[in-house]
């Protein structure tokens, strides 16, 4: 059966609002659960979407949001918590309880399809608390899923940009402002990909029923690393600003101050995760998906007029690239 009502957990955050739209615009029915109806506003108008308030720790409440459900998918994922071993307390809650909790509350609920967003770069050797809960997290769901009779796929993306991203435009709005560019892990190798294909891949999983019992990874064409990124969001914002690759100590400090700083631009454990590439380890995307560019997207939403942006334009009207 092909799944047409599905619930987003963690859905009205970047990747799962992106998913909402194109889940709602191919005529799904779609549940978005926020503990504040608020932070999902902007789901509303969309004709097919509910949003309801619930807290999706509580497993109770969890079985009941999954009542006629199809499939469920879970976007969660926190990149700060305090310190603790074998990682924090926020990370342990919500990159490992929660997807053990999700798979149980599927198979009491009677849904068999589960897709859970992980990260690229888990494993348990990885450097930071983050990528091992993260890694911690996708055994889990395993084991339960396993355990329950489910239909699980689980996807490892890499960085992830696009409009309303937490990267590339965060460094584009700090090169209007500073006329210099410190940054640590400058030379950590990140291969970003889009959260359109992010999110059509999540969809071909689901309304197609493709990679179930996979892990599969996502990223996008190009390996580039830290400091190359921040000087493309600097050009493509009209922004152009040097960028200074910090030496270790400085990059550590300057992790803990911001760190301490509201919004938590960077935290140690970030900077320990980019120890190691985040690349992928074979093809960019599956299910035959040609990964997207970052120069065919970052001239529309950085704030550049650039040609390439026109012709991307082009390529989305002729139906060439899906990219909502």
């Amino acid at each position: 059966m092909t799944p047409r009502r599905i619930l987003l957990i963690g859905g009205s955050g970047f990747i799962g609002s992106h998913l909402a739209n194109l889940l709602d615009d191919a005529g799904c029915s779609v549940r978005v659960p926020s503990r504040r109806r608020e932070e999902a506003r902007h789901l509303l108008l969309l004709p097919q979407t509910e949003v309801v308030t619930a807290d999706v720790h509580d497993p109770a409440q969890l079985v009941g949001l999954m009542q006629d459900m199809d499939a469920v998918v879970n976007l969660v994922g926190v990149l700060h918590s305090p310190s603790g071993s074998p990682y924090g307390k926020e990370f342990a809650r919500n990159h490992v309880a929660l997807p053990r909790a999700i798979a149980e509350a599927c198979a009491k609920a009677g849904v068999r399809r589960l897709v859970h967003i992980s990260a690229l770069g888990v494993g348990d050797g990885a450097p930071s608390q983050y990528l091992r809960s993260k890694t911690a997290g996708e055994a889990a769901l395993r084991e339960a899923a396993t355990a329950g009779g489910l239909e699980w796929t689980i996807f490892r993306p890499s960085v992830v940009f696009g409009p309303g991203d937490r990267f590339l435009s965060v460094f584009a709005c700090l090169a209007r402002f500073f006329p210099v560019l410190p940054v640590g892990g400058a030379d950590a190798r990140f291969q970003p990909v889009y959260v359109g294909d992010v999110a059509l891949a999540i969809k071909r999983a689901l309304l197609e029923r493709q990679g179930i019992g996979q892990t599969l990874e996502l990223a996008g064409p190009e390996v580039l690393n830290l400091k190359a990124l921040v000087e493309l969001a600097g050009r493509e914002s009209g922004h152009p600003r040097p960028v200074l690759a910090l030496p270790g100590a400085l990059a550590s400090l300057q992790a803990r101050v911001l760190s301490w700083l509201p919004g938590s631009l960077m935290s140690p454990d970030n900077l320990r995760s980019m120890e190691q590439d985040n690349v992928a380890s074979g093809t960019p995307l599956p299910f035959g998906l040609m990964p997207t560019p970052l120069g065919a997207v970052t001239p529309r939403y950085l704030g550049g007029k650039e040609p390439r942006a026109r012709y991307y334009s082009l390529r989305r009207q002729a139906g060439r690239q899906d990219i909502r």
